[in-house]
């Protein structure tokens, strides 16, 4: 379970985030969603270690993180996926990976086969630098990156943005399964309606860097929750 309690975020003198509260249980997807601008990112960036965060509490089970650097934050599980996918150009597939084994004891430092089986094409891919896969290819590379953290929170930011209709498709079905094996809670932050909903479990709607609306899904229908979005 990620616990986020009353968290608030400044940019210089600009208050970003005004007081955020977000739950989100282990083998479930909470969508967290709203339109540009509203700090849905720099929450993201928040628990993630990215940008220190000015007040309230952080909890990865019953682990308290005290303003965790993006190291500490990785050290307790959390692993992040940003939007943009930040991936080495000039590296292999293959090293881009291995990048992921910084804030692993050297004994788990290994790339699981599971990897390869949620993502072939990065098996075929492992000599190529990273720069040379296209934007879907290098999605994937992103997400098996941050797998081989062993998270037990996995944060995703737009994990669609621009990438073609069928590697989206393949991504949904490996956050599907990702949700079934229960071993994390996965954060989800995407402007995909569809493919948000299709998906989430709960939902966290923000506006304005505030949550406006909290919903389960059984309780809530798409129609309702485009209308939410579209005030």
């Amino acid at each position: 379970m990620l616990n986020v309690e009353n968290l608030t975020l400044h940019y210089g003198q600009s208050q970003i985030l005004h007081g955020i509260t977000l739950n989100a249980p282990v083998g479930e997807v909470t969508a967290v969603m709203g339109t540009n601008g509203v700090g849905k990112t720099s929450l993201l960036k928040a628990i993630s270690g990215r940008h220190p965060y000015t007040d309230g509490t952080l909890a990865v089970g019953d682990q308290q993180l005290n303003h965790p650097s993006a190291f500490a934050a990785a050290r307790a599980g959390i692993a992040y996926v940003p939007q943009g996918r930040e991936i080495f150009p000039l590296m292999s597939v293959q090293e881009n990976l291995e990048t992921a084994f910084a804030c692993l004891p050297k004994d788990e430092r290994a790339i699981p086969e599971e990897i390869f089986q949620l993502f072939p094409v990065l098996l075929d891919m492992k000599a190529r630098r990273g720069g040379d896969l296209s934007g879907g290819q290098q999605q994937q590379l992103a997400i098996a990156r941050a797998l081989i953290t062993r998270p037990k929170v996995l944060l995703l930011d737009e994990p669609t943005e621009g990438i073609q209709p069928n590697v989206i498709q393949q991504i949904g079905r490996t956050i599907s399964l990702l949700r079934e094996q229960g071993n994390m809670a996965i954060v989800l932050v995407e402007q995909n309606f569809d493919f948000a909903y299709g998906l989430a479990d709960h939902f966290i709607v923000m506006t304005r860097g505030e949550v406006t609306r909290r919903a389960d899904k059984a309780d809530v229908t798409r129609e309702v929750m485009l209308a939410e979005l579209a005030l």
